[in-house]
């Protein structure tokens, strides 16, 4: 990975920042029945990775979330299903790495990404939970955005208050 230097350092941190993105997930503000919840700022420690370590690495960092995450609170209709609510939504948060001078506008694009897969994923494979009278793409809209407009907005607030109170540091 050009400009990327891999060292102990590093993957240790990566860790670090999977586990306390994990341990954020479960404190839950609101969860809803087949996936998906408004957790206290779980986003952040892999925007935080991506911004200081670059995209690619931010990309990798959060598909392993993903994939610990679907190792605890799995939800599986099929394999095509799993990749675009685990790996594929939490290593669009790496993106966020492409933003170092803007960090803010990181998170609305990780969020954004994420968001995406999930709803693609509500309009193809979770289909059948939606209410009559409503189309899937309505439904997913609606489903998805309900928890992702709060997680954007929660890490949002945490990633100003730190950039504000100059905690966050980050190597242009």
């Amino acid at each position: 990975m050009k400009g990327t230097e891999i060292n102990t350092k590093v993957i240790a941190e990566a860790a670090v920042t999977v586990a306390l993105g994990t341990v954020l997930s479960y404190i839950k503000v609101f969860w809803l029945p087949y996936g998906g919840s408004l957790t206290l700022g779980s986003m952040v420690p892999l925007v935080l990775f991506s911004l200081r370590h670059g995209p690619a690495l931010g990309v990798f960092t959060g598909a392993v979330h993903g994939m610990v995450q679907l190792a605890l609170e799995p939800y599986i209709l099929n394999p095509a299903q799993v990749l675009l609510d685990y790996p594929l939504p939490f290593a669009c948060i790496g993106l966020a790495g492409f933003f170092r001078k803007a960090p803010l506008i990181g998170v609305a694009v990780g969020s954004a990404g994420r968001f995406l897969c999930h709803w693609v994923s509500g309009i193809i494979f979770w289909y059948m939970y939606t209410p009559e009278g409503m189309t899937p793409l309505l439904y997913s809209t609606l489903y998805n955005g309900s928890y992702m407009a709060g997680e954007f907005i929660v890490s949002s607030i945490i990633m100003y208050l730190l950039l504000k109170r100059g905690i966050l540091s980050i190597k242009v």
